[in-house]
């Protein structure tokens, strides 16, 4: 039905406007707001996470930091949940999150992140990309990778190094989270890299959400590749899919990636029942945390 659905969609622009149609807008479906509003957003993924993972005011802490886009000075919107006096001690997930919305949206992950394996083990650097939330500018491949270069250059102002840095990806997360894990030109390289539903590249993409067999840059800008960019990967990875994703398909996007990684160990979960964005509710969330806690610990 999915791929119906996409065929029918692409045909549709084909007679509407007559012409090549780009559809990066539906792989960058951000929102811009005036303030995050946090626990007091409603619609949320995770939307039943207890009370017991809440995090208190002091340990939020909201910030902006620039980065250049072809010349434009943007300002990035970021919020860092911990101890900002620990961070030159403690280990920190950088969390890359997903296309949809802004921070508000995933706040319930990164709250979670922030228990993995006890009470507030580790801190989290959660960042909008251009476009979304209260960032500036537009959205693109490149001012993705240079927003999440930018707060890894925060951290490393703030005393983090290499080894007490894990980098999590979920989702269009997984493209700046896979291209940071494998390439040493960024500010930080991380020690551990934590995969959610990761999609291989926009041209499996493409060819997955529809049956026009075309190549993706007939549709999109971006020319993310993740499953090729991972075998350039040294750090240990764990991969988290959903077996029921019809989003982005377990078998033509989350086992490529996973398959593609071979110049450390890795682990995978692989989740019966769950879909795109509900994974941490099917394996539990105590067990979900605990899971990524023995990840990063592990040697």
């Amino acid at each position: 039905m999915k791929k119906l659905i996409g065929f029918l969609f692409i045909g549709f622009l084909f007679i509407s406007v007559g012409c090549r149609k780009r559809l990066d807008s539906f792989l960058f479906n951000g929102e811009k707001v005036e303030a995050y509003l946090l626990d007091n957003y409603s619609d949320g993924e995770l939307s039943d996470l207890p009370n017991s993972y809440f995090v208190p005011k002091e340990d939020i802490h909201q910030f902006k930091y620039k980065i250049i886009d072809n010349g434009e000075e943007l300002n990035i919107a970021a919020i860092y949940v911990g101890k900002e006096s620990q961070l030159s001690q403690d280990t920190i997930i950088l969390y890359c999150h997903g296309n949809a919305k802004h921070m508000d949206n995933y706040w319930n992950r990164q709250k979670l992140l922030r228990y993995a394996g006890g009470n507030g083990r580790y801190g989290v650097l959660m960042f909008d990309y251009p476009g979304y939330g209260m960032s500036d500018g537009k959205p693109t491949e490149e001012n993705m990778y240079e927003a999440a270069n930018g707060a890894l250059k925060w951290l490393k102002n703030k005393g983090v190094t290499n080894d007490r840095l894990v980098i999590y990806g979920y989702s269009l997360g997984s493209a700046p989270a896979t291209r940071i894990a494998s390439n040493s030109t960024f500010a930080l390289q991380p020690s551990k890299l934590i995969l959610e539903a990761p999609f291989a590249s926009s041209e499996v993409m493409v060819q997955d959400a529809s049956l026009v067999n075309m190549p993706a840059s007939y549709f999109v800008d971006v020319e993310i590749d993740n499953a090729e960019q991972i075998k350039q990967c040294v750090v240990p990875l764990l991969w988290i899919h959903g077996i029921n994703d019809d989003f982005l398909s377990i078998e033509s996007h989350g086992r490529l990636v996973y398959n593609n990684h071979y110049n450390s160990w890795k682990r995978k979960i692989e989740v019966l029942g769950a879909g795109h964005s509900d994974v941490p509710t099917f394996i539990g969330y105590e067990q979900y945390a605990n899971k990524i806690h023995e990840f990063i610990k592990q040697d």
